[in-house]
């Protein structure tokens, strides 16, 4: 007997942060049970084991701390009361299987494109400020395989890798200042961290908003196929533990 998509199991892409944090990332996370999160320095994405209940929200709530914001995807939900949802968005995830026959073309080669860290945290975060491709921290860099492109000593472009669930890479951060679009970095950066990807044996895939049709029309003629739709939820903590239900009899509430 064939069995139902509701009785297979879930593959490490459909819940892509708890797959990375509790695998090929756990050097940067923080588990508790059922919950877990990256170093909120590094990010603010955290992951579910499964779809979560109140019992879920309340674990990750302790686990981030009062009044913290987290970004989930995969396995989420709506939050209960107490927790104010910041952002609540549709994504395309977008994989490139297809691309592993042409790993040795896509590496493009020259001297334009150079390898960020430390020192280029500053210039990363006023392009990310200015192109706004995601959620990046002054830490974000440390997840690996950034690279970019400067002109005249300024960054100019960027791309690098986020999550990293067992056998992927997540290529994200992909932004380009909006004087100087229109020239091919993003593609260009984008082969380059493919290429990284390919190499450690790992698949590259990436997240854009279902809106972003230019994004996912670049991405298509690069390769990459929609794997499916998923959510992207930002919520932030409540300020301060809500009170039990034994508590409330105690006060008379």
């Amino acid at each position: 007997m064939v069995a139902s998509e509701s009785d297979s199991p879930l593959h490490v892409l459909d819940n892509p942060a708890w797959s990375a944090l509790n695998g090929p990332q756990r050097h940067a996370a923080e588990t508790a049970g059922p919950v877990a999160r990256f170093h909120p320095a590094i990010s603010l994405f955290g992951a579910f084991e499964q779809e979560p209940g109140p019992a879920d929200w309340a674990a990750m709530a302790r686990l981030i701390g009062p009044g913290a914001t987290v970004i989930t995807t995969g396995c989420t939900a709506t939050p209960p009361d107490g927790w104010t949802v910041e952002f609540d968005g549709a994504a395309v995830q977008m994989t490139a299987e297809q691309l592993l026959a042409e790993r040795r073309a896509v590496r493009p080669d020259g001297p334009d494109v150079v390898p960020l860290g430390p020192d280029d945290v500053d210039g990363m975060l006023e392009l990310v400020a200015l192109t706004r491709p995601g959620p990046f921290t002054s830490r974000t860099y440390e997840l690996g395989g950034y690279v970019g492109v400067r002109h005249q000593g300024q960054l100019i472009a960027m791309a690098g890798e986020r999550m990293r669930p067992v056998g992927w890479g997540e290529i994200s951060a992909v932004a380009t200042h909006p004087d100087h679009r229109g020239q091919g970095w993003a593609e260009r950066l984008v082969r380059v961290v493919v290429a990284g990807i390919f190499d450690r044996g790992d698949t590259p895939l990436l997240h854009t908003s279902t809106d972003n049709a230019n994004a996912i029309r670049l991405y298509e003629a690069m390769g990459f196929t929609i794997r499916r739709e998923t959510r992207f939820l930002a919520a932030r903590a409540p300020d301060a533990a809500l009170p039990t239900s034994a508590d409330s009899l105690k006060s008379g509430r």
